[in-house]
């Protein structure tokens, strides 16, 4: 009795371990990738007649032309999409997800999470309030009609590096056993929380991207990841605050940001932790393919994908960073997504990716947080 105890005991103990060696070799893959791109199409040229102020309340020294044109040289940004006046983050993400799905050829009802990365909730057009009950997520649910009960649906926030951080936790579910498929969106309406006397909000837009995820049984997935939160001196780079105009009501806040300080962050952290995670992949630096590097600023973006080949004493490849940036702005948790659906599409003039390529996603936003993950296509 006690060795048939013991022998069972000990198979049982064999298969687990076997088990857990498994999990921890798997990868998961994208299996399907949607976005939703605004129609509405919101030109520089567009922001003419704003009147633009510096933070004290006091008007420029110079005409807007001026600052419209310095403006496209820094962020590379020509138009921007806002979302219909109908439609909220929710609406949009809707959209992307119903996308994924089909682009998966799955069944709803098997998704066992949806995670949502957003920032700001529900904004109506017309006001700034944020509106996040239920959760987004959980409207998504609703809106795709999903009946099962153990689809489990939740929110995160984690600033504009949230679409990545969503995948991190996707892979961790499925890992651990405890999902088999996950749907992950980013999507955000940050045209409803600017301050229009702030020349900064010419960098904003609206927009959704959302992947379905699972194991992976062959040599495709995600390889490797790193992911941070600097909250000592930088928790406050990103934040909300009242309108740079002093006769607005000092009670109703916008999105604010410290432009330079998150500059110098992002080019001082994010190369380090794509380098950290590409050196966990044992991947070579020749073999990566592409960049996909969160919207945010054309100019910083170079200067972070220059870093990080600097770190391995190199120059970057031509063509190594598709960029989406001039024509849609930057969507916060939607700029990856997008991009890499957009990728995936053809849709980006002279890139493409091939089976078996290595591509490196990374995003830097409020927190400040920063992430990034090394994927087989």
């Amino acid at each position: 009795m006690h060795s048939n105890f013991y022998s069972c005991n000990y198979l049982f103990i064999y298969k687990l371990a076997v088990k857990f060696l498994e999990k921890g070799l798997m990868k998961i893959k994208i299996i399907g990738i949607g976005s939703y791109i605004p129609q509405k199409e919101v030109k520089n040229t567009d922001f003419d007649k704003h009147v633009f102020l510096n933070e004290d309340g006091t008007p420029f020294g110079y005409p807007n032309e001026v600052v419209i044109k310095k403006f496209k040289g820094i962020t590379g940004i020509e138009n921007r999409r806002y979302a219909e006046d109908h439609h909220t983050s929710s609406d949009l993400a809707f959209f992307a997800a119903e996308k994924a799905i089909a682009n998966a050829n799955i069944d709803k009802e098997s998704l066992d999470y949806i995670i949502f990365a957003h920032n700001f909730g529900d904004v109506k057009s017309g006001t700034n309030q944020s509106d996040m009950i239920p959760s987004l997520a959980t409207r998504v649910k609703n809106k795709l009609d999903i009946k099962n009960p153990k689809c489990v649906a939740y929110d995160i926030l984690f600033g504009c590096p949230g679409w990545i951080e969503g995948v991190l936790q996707a892979n961790a579910f499925i890992k651990s056993g405890m999902a088999k498929r996950v749907l992950v969106i980013g999507a955000e309406t940050l045209s409803r929380v600017v301050d229009d006397h702030d020349r900064d909000s010419m960098i904003y837009s609206d927009g959704a991207g959302a992947s379905v995820l699972e194991a992976s049984d062959d040599e495709a997935g995600l390889l490797s990841y790193e992911s941070a939160t600097f909250a000592n001196e930088e928790a406050g780079f990103l934040y909300f605050g009242k309108s740079y105009n002093p006769d607005l009501d000092p009670d109703i806040k916008y999105i604010k940001m410290y432009g330079r300080k998150i500059y110098e962050f992002a080019l001082s952290q994010v190369p380090c932790a794509m380098k950290e995670c590409l050196d966990k992949s044992g991947i070579a630096i020749d073999e990566v393919k592409k960049i996909l590097i969160h919207q945010a600023n054309e100019k910083m973006d170079e200067a972070i994908i220059t870093r990080f080949y600097k770190l391995y004493e190199k120059t970057p490849p031509e063509n190594i960073m598709p960029m989406s940036i001039h024509d849609l702005g930057n969507s916060s948790v939607a700029t990856v997504p997008t991009l890499y659906d957009l990728l995936i599409q053809g849709k980006l003039e002279n890139h493409e990716i091939n089976k078996g390529d290595v591509v490196i996603f990374a995003s830097v936003g409020a927190g400040m947080n920063v992430n990034a993950f090394v994927y087989r296509y």
